[in-house]
């Protein structure tokens, strides 16, 4: 049996932020939430997540897990006091308990997993991911045997000038034998610096502590202020951006583009400078994107063309071409073969094949037909100060420039509409429409 504990309690003073550390985003994920991602495919009986600074808003951001069961720290005095806190929670449990930390959010499953087949063979009592690294500064450094059993962590502050040379460092990562742990866990004291209780403290009171080096130190790094915050993104980004490289997509200028993790993509996109992807996208073959646009939860098919766009929630067909300056919103749907010129705005729309919007218009709440032209500055006045009403507009029908549809409306199919002209009627198929009130021309000089 396996139970997973997050320590998400700490308020993080470093980041100099009103929002919990654990709550700030890397690559478009809550750091808690790419921890809890490491832990998917492990096979817990149980997850629990120890909350304390801004606990509700913690919890809030974690509804969507039904599995979670939320403990509370009250007041945080350290790692092994947030630990004791489970105690009444894991009464009866008897299985390992894995410990993680939810400020250090690049741990891979498979290091988990490693580390949890490790423990089991090796029948530890604690086992903990460990690190060599170059500059150890505020690690707690780890001291061994001869036998490579561990002896004691100490922590950076409590280290004397010698032990600060050692570069093996404690990751902050442990597997526990439960009970072995529980035996021990309420003698802990805080005796040290920082007058908190230490999790380390278990190590020298434990029969048999083990380390297990991790291969990629950068794995393991925590985050604790924005500078180290934008390492990671660094670090994720150039990885990302190097593995869709690898199958075939060019970025022109690949450090002022983000990806996130849920995008995918096809063979020989191009994607222009500072064109970011957020959520899950799903990008075709040949598509040419940017520069300068920021595509979310978008699915484009192939041979699209989006320049100086935002493209969010939306499903563009192939051979459409987007922009310059156009605004695609949620619950669009672009079929192919289309055109969206400059400074359009779409929200909640269908578009038919063929169908052309080029330049200066809004399409709200509207399903338009085949092979339609929108003409310069048609508007679709969907709301009426209480209510979205939807406008219909049969294939093949024409807009001219700066008409005016007055929503709930059905416009026929070859319907033309003169230009200028504001319709608030339903109007049949084959019809020429015109609008407009009676020019009035005075001579201002006569009274």
């Amino acid at each position: 049996m396996l139970a997973i504990a997050i320590l998400a309690a700490g308020k993080g003073t470093r980041m100099k932020s009103d929002l919990p550390k654990v709550l700030h985003h890397l690559a478009g994920k809550s750091l808690i939430e790419r921890v809890l991602s490491s832990t998917q495919g492990l096979n817990s009986t149980r997850r629990l997540i120890v909350v304390g600074h801004q606990a509700k808003r913690v919890k809030g951001a974690l509804k969507n897990y039904q599995d979670l069961d939320f403990v509370l720290q009250q007041p945080q005095n350290g790692t092994g006091h947030a630990i004791q806190q489970l105690i009444p929670k894991l009464k009866g449990f008897k299985g390992e308990l894995l410990v993680l930390n939810g400020d250090v959010p690049l741990l891979k499953e498979r290091t988990l997993s490693s580390l949890l087949k490790f423990h089991k063979e090796s029948d530890a009592s604690v086992t903990f991911l460990s690190a060599s690294l170059d500059s150890p500064t505020g690690y707690g450094r780890v001291f061994t045997n001869q036998s490579g059993l561990v002896q004691e962590i100490i922590e950076e502050r409590d280290c004397n000038n010698e032990q600060r040379k050692n570069k093996l460092i404690n990751a902050g990562i442990y597997c526990f034998n439960w009970l072995q742990l529980l035996d021990i866990l309420n003698s802990l004291s805080s005796q040290n610096s920082q007058k908190e209780i230490y999790l380390t403290d278990t190590i020298s009171l434990l029969k048999k502590a083990l380390h297990f080096e991790v291969d990629d130190p950068f794995e393991v790094t925590g985050i604790n202020d924005r500078y180290q915050l934008s390492e990671c993104e660094y670090y994720i980004q150039k990885k990302l951006k190097s593995f869709w490289m690898a199958r075939g997509v060019s970025f022109v200028d690949p450090i002022s583009c983000t990806l996130s993790e849920d995008s995918s993509f096809g063979t020989d996109v191009i994607i222009e400078p500072q064109t970011h992807f957020r959520g899950k996208c799903n990008i075709g073959n040949h598509c040419h994107l940017g520069p300068s646009s920021v595509i979310t939860n978008s699915n484009l098919a192939d041979n699209v063309l989006a320049i100086h766009s935002f493209i969010n929630e939306a499903r563009i067909g192939e051979n459409t071409s987007i922009g310059p300056f156009a605004h695609i919103r949620p619950e669009t749907n672009i079929s192919e073969n289309s055109k969206i010129g400059n400074f359009v705005e779409i929200k909640k729309s269908f578009i038919g094949e063929g169908t052309k919007i080029n330049h200066l218009s809004y399409v709200g709440d509207s399903t338009l037909g085949n092979n339609i032209n929108i003409g310069a500055g048609t508007i679709t006045a969907n709301f009426d100060g209480k209510n979205k009403h939807r406008t219909l507009i049969g294939d093949h029908s024409k807009t001219g420039a700066n008409s005016v549809l007055v929503a709930p409306i059905k416009i026929g199919s070859n319907v033309t509409i003169g230009a200028g002209s504001t319709i608030s009627k339903d109007i049949q198929d084959e019809s020429l429409v015109v609008e407009r009130s009676k020019t009035i021309i005075r001579n201002k000089s006569k009274k």
